[in-house]
């Protein structure tokens, strides 16, 4: 399988990024900063660009049976400028799996089934600007005709590869507090293969 994977340096990114290599798919990254990049494979394609530039992302995304983005909200509009471009960019070349990683404040809430978890007395951070973003881009990805599934992980920590957490559609499986990076990352990737959360946010936690 052809994957795209943007995000590949960053926490969870890094882990999906390897977990793909091992597997034998041949993997495309688009990075600003190459040299990050340490692995050498032949199944490895390193472009250097930017996910907010249309031209790279065309690019990027030619080739590819599946689009994976764990991008990063770093306090920026990347996440909600980039989407758009993506959705378009897998369109014109006839792509339709997307699997990105969100936040668990986008979850539904299960005290106020009306509003998101971010939006109610369920989220404990005072910052909702992140959640903010993930909103956005669940918003453009729902508006699509894409096969999506978004990943909400709640409180990542370091940690081993247990294997042995909870998901959930829609919503926060209950009690989760935290899920390790490695954990999400598996996850995530193993969605390329599963078709049980397809066009649903999924709540991850131990």
């Amino acid at each position: 399988m052809n994957i795209l994977i943007l995000g590949a340096t960053g926490r969870v990114g890094s882990h999906i990024f390897t977990l793909a290599l091992q597997d034998g798919h041949h993997v495309t990254v688009l990075v600003r900063t190459p040299e990050k990049i340490q692995h050498i494979n032949q199944n490895l394609t390193i472009l250097q660009g930017n996910v907010l530039n249309k031209e790279d992302i065309t690019r990027a995304v030619q080739g590819n049976d599946v689009v994976i983005s764990a991008l990063n909200t770093d306090g920026t509009t990347t996440l909600s400028d980039s989407m758009p471009l993506i959705i378009e960019a897998m369109y014109n070349e006839g792509i339709q799996r997307i699997i990105t990683v969100g936040t668990a404040g986008i979850l539904q809430s299960e005290h106020s089934p009306n509003l998101l978890r971010y939006q109610s007395s369920e989220s404990k951070r005072r910052s909702t600007r992140a959640a903010e973003e993930h909103h956005q881009v669940y918003r453009l990805l729902k508006q699509s005709t894409l096969k999506w599934t978004i990943v909400c992980p709640t409180a990542l920590q370091n940690g081993g590869d247990s294997r042995n957490y909870r998901v959930k559609q829609n919503i926060l499986p209950e009690g989760g507090i935290v899920i390790s990076v490695q954990d999400t990352a598996e996850f995530t990737y193993s969605q390329i293969q599963a078709a049980d959360f397809i066009n649903s946010r999924v709540g991850i936690a131990y």
